[in-house]
């Protein structure tokens, strides 16, 4: 049997060296992560992300690999590894980690082996010319600070390809020795314990410019076999692939379900946001009717924000500035002429009833959330690092010096700490917010245990309804003989939504922003200046007026 556990799961995003400090030297490790583990589990999380740990000279905050089968000495051994996984396991968390192989860090063996001799059988797991291609400044992923993706090496004599930054170059994917070598890895992390990884950078993983024409199946094929190679050594093992791509290419991704089994929906994220700015369903309700049917094995990640910037790529120009007004007025605030460079919270004014509205959408919309570390309890972003830098900084844990991340008496820690103003740890932190009862981790932990007893908003079929009322998202979710439905007003105006049950159903409140008036008989349903509902519906199909 097909064990589907991700379509029941609440994914968490983090990076060990920001977590948790263990031993004081300022970084964060996995015996600090075993510490944590216990939040983790209160929080009502299923399954660990966990952003790259591997040894890393990071220049890329750790995507810039330098040996995939090891741990980066500050963070711990592999054996505090085994035994962070063995942990989490018996508290009911999976673990899934970042597969970065569209690249590697210039400081590999396997590159540096490549760039000093030509004969070398590593050479081929790479991208060479002895001339500068006449298109070597299309393609560039980080405008601004990147401006070619043909680098001259002195060592190699020739230039080499890199979609990234000069110190990434692109392996070559399309060398089945390649393909071969990042089986390998997958399959040493599996036998620690791993229920999958999180494919980097996916849509660039097809083997070269030669190979990543319109209409090429390499990509596909590629997929396919990693899939493949990843059921046979473990069938409940998953991909989780990041590939920000248009309509008529998420289909290519699943197959028919032979490739990989999530994506993340990169299309209604970019949507929410215009919706959430323009205080309208729209945008959001008319992406969410346009959505590709998945194989019965795919799966939508869904998320508000990660480690990356809010890529605002897919929205078309005047959309992108909407989103720019409401929520990155400031030039400091963008990021690569596409994104925003901020955490959830600031750009949301640090407005309670806005946080609690994003968060009720991302935990109701059709898929499996993913929540950023630091989310739960509303962190600000540090704009003074640079790129992405600024929603990378350490973990707030208490009010205490150095906000309980490492302690008290350390001086430097791996990233600046946020201290002082509206987001600093002094008044936004795990500790005080666990006291009070009216705090968002406590909004937030009521929220995963009420998502986890509808799992028609993970396995079902979305249908989004008409309210008559441009500020409302309303949707409703089926599966087997259950049904859920999600009420959701955008604006700042309180509103009346005209649904009505029809003969023999009941609506049974299971979520709202707070106390109302029960709804089973009422024709109308009440939601205030940013309001949510969910219900469950029972008795007869539920009709629309």
């Amino acid at each position: 049997m097909i064990d589907l556990w991700y379509k029941d799961a609440v994914i968490y995003e983090l990076d060990v060296k920001t977590f948790q400090d263990s031993n004081g030297d300022g970084i964060g490790d996995f015996q600090g992560l075993i510490r944590r583990l216990p939040h983790l589990a209160g929080l009502g999380v299923t399954c660990l992300w966990l952003q790259p740990f591997y040894p890393s000279p990071h220049k890329d905050d750790g995507y810039d690999v330098s040996d995939y089968y090891s741990i980066d000495p500050p963070l711990g051994t592999l054996g505090d590894f085994v035994d962070f996984v063995r942990q989490a396991r018996e508290r009911g968390l999976r673990v899934i980690v970042d597969l970065v192989v569209n690249h590697t860090s210039d400081q590999h063996p396997w590159f540096r082996a490549a760039r000093s001799d030509e004969r070398s059988p590593y050479r081929d797991y790479y991208l060479w010319s002895r001339t500068k291609p006449p298109n070597a400044d299309e393609g560039i992923v980080f405008p601004g600070v990147q401006e070619t993706v043909w680098t001259y090496d002195e060592q190699a004599r020739a230039y080499y390809y890199h979609q990234f930054y000069a110190h990434q170059p692109d392996l070559n994917v399309a060398n089945p020795a390649v393909r071969e070598e990042i089986c390998k890895i997958m399959g040493f992390w599996l036998e620690l314990g791993l229920s999958g990884f999180r494919l980097d950078a996916a849509p660039f993983l097809a083997g070269g410019p030669m190979q990543r024409g319109a209409g090429s199946g390499e990509l596909y094929q590629h997929l396919e076999e990693f899939r493949l190679f990843l059921s046979w050594r473990s069938s409940a093992a998953v991909i989780l692939a990041e590939a920000n791509v248009p309509f008529e290419e998420v289909s290519r991704y699943f197959g028919h379900g032979p490739q990989i089994h999530m994506l993340f929906n990169f299309l209604v994220n970019q949507h929410l946001f215009l919706a959430l700015a323009r205080r309208k369903a729209a945008p959001l309700a008319a992406l969410m009717k346009k959505l590709p049917e998945l194989p019965a094995t795919g799966q939508w990640a869904n998320f508000l924000r990660n480690h990356d910037e809010l890529d605002l790529g897919r929205l078309s120009d005047r959309q992108r500035a909407e989103v720019y007004e409401a929520f990155a007025p400031q030039e400091n605030m963008r990021a690569y002429d596409r994104g925003i460079r901020r955490r959830l919270a600031p750009m949301l004014n640090g407005d309670r009833r806005r946080v609690e509205l994003a968060h009720s959408l991302l935990f109701s919309l059709p898929g499996t959330p993913v929540l950023r570390y630091g989310d739960e309890i509303g962190m600000g972003d540090d704009l003074d690092l640079p790129e992405r830098l600024s929603v990378r900084t350490p973990m707030q844990w208490s009010a205490e010096p150095n906000a309980g991340f490492t302690s008290p008496d350390v001086r430097r820690t791996v990233r600046p700490i946020i201290s002082g103003g509206d987001y600093g740890y002094e008044k936004v932190n795990v500790a005080d917010q666990q006291r009070d009862e009216r705090s968002l981790i406590n909004c937030m932990e009521r929220l995963i245990r009420v998502r986890k007893e509808c799992p028609e908003f993970g396995w079902g079929t979305c249908t989004v309804l008409d309210t008559g009322q441009p500020s409302v998202l309303a949707h409703r979710c089926e599966w087997k003989d259950g049904a859920v439905l999600a009420i959701h007003n955008l604006a700042e105006e309180k509103v009346t939504v005209p649904l009505r049950p029809g003969k023999g159903e009941r609506l049974v409140e299971l979520l709202c922003d707070h106390q109302h008036q029960q709804v089973e008989q009422a024709n109308n349903i009440e939601l205030p200046e940013y309001g949510y509902r969910w219900f469950r519906v029972t008795g007869d199909q539920w009709k629309q007026p």
